[in-house]
Formats: structure tokens, sequence, C-alpha cells
């Protein structure tokens, strides 16, 4: 560095050459025309690349924000939980039957132990000076492998996921609102479907029964033969009682 010139910028390595003991580089003079200095034109091209970046992440959460669903219910024992994309692979994992069940510590503290382990065990396991993929065939098979199975794990929960049943039961609805008094909730609390389908009829073991879109016969032919996971034969009720109750389920729409 000279007076007034400023600071300059050159790439280093302190790879040890084969043939030589030093691990100093050579000096800075050996690359004339090479260098440049590190305020502002280095600098100047590290922000502008990363300004590149930024803009562009900035424009894909606009175009296409996260997702978000209703508020979370503890109650709600039927939701099924769907993690981020980089732990999909996981998720699917415990799918299996040897880590999942009985086997759950191996599928969620065994495998990812080991995959972490064998990666923190790499440098030590190939301490080669060699930089070809071809030279290094222990280190590049490992990596490919957990690369595949990664890749594959992943395909196959997006492949097998029900996307539909998964975005309709996190889907945020209007509230809409219920009259206790009304004599079709009366008959809807009688015959205990607050159980299943909540006191709000926002749904738990049941599916909501809020903006349903069926008419009143549809949902009298659905309390006497069931649908989905309702059997059949849980309204035990008398017939004009139910005429009242699929009235009334009928006309919640939100407003």
């Amino acid at each position: 560095m000279h007076k007034g010139k400023g600071m300059k910028f050159v790439g280093d390595s302190r790879v040890q050459e084969k043939n030589n003991k030093s691990v100093y580089p050579p000096d800075y003079s050996e690359y004339p025309g090479k260098t440049e200095p590190f305020w502002p034109d280095f600098l100047l091209k590290e922000w502008m690349v990363g300004a590149v970046f930024l803009v562009g992440y900035l424009i894909l959460t606009v175009a296409h924000p996260s997702p978000l669903e209703g508020q979370a219910d503890p109650t709600n024992t039927g939701y099924i939980p769907m993690p981020d994309w980089y732990f999909l692979f996981l998720y699917q994992l415990l799918k299996y039957e040897y880590a999942s069940g009985p086997y759950n510590t191996i599928g969620a503290i065994v495998v990812p132990a080991i995959a972490i382990g064998a990666l923190m065990l790499a440098p030590f396991l190939d301490r080669g000076p060699e930089r070809k993929p071809l030279k290094r065939p222990l280190p590049v098979a490992f990596m490919l492998l957990a690369l595949a199975s990664m890749v594959y794990l992943t395909w196959e929960s997006v492949v097998n996921h029900d996307w539909a049943a998964a975005k309709k039961q996190g889907q945020i609805v209007k509230e809409v609102e219920i009259d206790q008094e009304d004599p079709g909730y009366k008959v809807y609390a009688k015959q205990s479907c607050i159980n299943c389908h909540g006191d709000k009829l926002q749904g738990g073991a049941g599916p909501n029964l809020t903006n349903t879109g069926l008419s009143p016969d549809e949902i009298a032919k659905i309390a006497h033969e069931g649908k989905g996971g309702m059997p059949p034969g849980q309204y035990k009720g008398s017939d004009e009682d139910l005429q009242k109750l699929a009235k009334f389920i009928s006309e919640l729409k939100a407003e």
C-alpha cells in the first residue's frame, strides 16, 4: 500500500503447495493490473450484487405472500400441521414404520444426529489436498447420497400430501354470528353435536358447519345417513327437531 493510493485488494490463498513448504502468498507485485481499491471499487460491487438479491427477494414476497391460516385451536385434534419445504424430508421420514410410532426416537433424533455427525466428521475423513471430485470418491459419494435422499423424501412428501384438505382445514373464514336462543341451536346442543362441531359450529373432530352451502334437506340427509367420519344414525331426535336443526345450519352464512 502506497501513501495516498488507498488500500488495495487482491485474492489471497494460503493453501500449501506440494513442492513448496512456505505458506506465504506471493508478493502483490506479481499481480500487475489485478488489484483494485477496496473502497469504493470492490465494496461497491458487493453492495450492488446484494441490492439485486434484496430487491428480487422483496418482489418475490410481494408477488407470493406467505399463506396465512386461522388462529391456532388446541382443541382441534383433527388438524394436520405441515412444516416448511426445507423440513419436508424429515416430515416424510417420520411417516415410515421404522421411524414412527414406537420408533419415533430413531426418526426424530437418531437419523438426524447421524447425518449431522457425518457432516462434522467430513473434514477429518478426507484430508487430502485434491479438489477434483473424481479424486475424492468417498466424500463425494456421501454428499450425493445425502442430497439424493433429501430430494427423494421431499418429493415423496409433496406427492403424497393431501393439499386440498390441508388448504381447507387452515382457511381463514369469516365468523358467523350464532344465535344460541334459536330453536335450531337448542336442538344442536341437545343432540350433543357440540362435542364434534364446537359450541360455535366452528368444527373440531367434525367439520365446520358454517357456510356449508347445503340445503336443509341435504343437511337432514347427512344427519341420518352420515358422511365422511360421521357414522349414520348419530341423530336421535324427532323429524320436527331435525328440520329446525337443518334450517338453522343452512342459514349460517357470513355476511
